[in-house]
């Protein structure tokens, strides 16, 4: 059965638990961006908020953008605990890329973690994200590797919603120098308290022109 994944749908799955990510920012983030200096950042599917209140943390100016009120209601919750300097750096909004919305660009860094969609939309949709990188910016794009499918992580089922990096890659133009364009393996731990190792899909590219 496909799924259609909606606002509705990220928001039943929000209710469902208090929370639903780690709270730490996605170590490819960090590992990309903890040498760059601080600048305009979009965080895509921002979620309940973590990326998006770490890249503040360094000095970034950040909009989070997720399609679940859930899930942008939480990530506003963070920022009462933090520094008023580092949450007057932070915004979230509600946006449906599907969409086609208006959104900031000549950006330092465009984060797109985990976005799994189906063709055509998600060529659609990387191809409207990527723009809004500016001339020395950073494209950042980590996704779960095809790989997975077979690993014993729960995945969905829906082979259609997974990439490798270089399919991201092939709809760049000649205006990026690729820097990263590999499947990185780390662990996650199942259920029942085991250790498996998966593989995030990284694409990682700045805009020369």
């Amino acid at each position: 059965m496909r799924v259609e994944y909606t606002q509705e749908f990220w928001d039943d799955r929000y209710r469902q638990h208090t929370r639903i990510w780690s709270g730490r920012p996605n170590r490819q983030l960090v590992a990309v961006v903890e040498d760059l200096p601080p600048g305009r950042a979009l965080d895509v599917g921002c979620g309940e908020g973590a990326d998006a209140v770490w890249l503040a943390s360094r000095g970034w100016a950040v909009l989070g953008i997720d399609i679940s009120e859930v899930a942008l209601s939480r990530a506003h919750a963070h920022t009462a605990d933090l520094d008023a300097s580092v949450a007057e750096r932070l915004e979230f909004r509600q946006v449906d890329l599907l969409a086609s919305p208006e959104l900031p660009g000549n950006l330092d860094l465009v984060s797109i973690h985990f976005l799994h969609l189906p063709e055509p939309a998600r060529s659609r949709i990387f191809r409207a994200l990527a723009p809004l990188v500016g001339a020395g910016g950073t494209l950042l794009i980590v996704a779960h590797d095809p790989s997975d499918l077979k690993t014993e992580i729960r995945r969905p089922p829906q082979p259609e919603l997974f990439y490798t990096p270089q399919e991201i890659a092939d709809l760049l133009d000649d205006a990026w120098d690729i820097r990263v364009c590999e499947s990185r393996p780390r662990t996650e731990r199942t259920g029942d308290g085991r250790d498996v190792t998966v593989h995030d899909a990284v694409l990682q590219a700045v805009r020369i022109r």
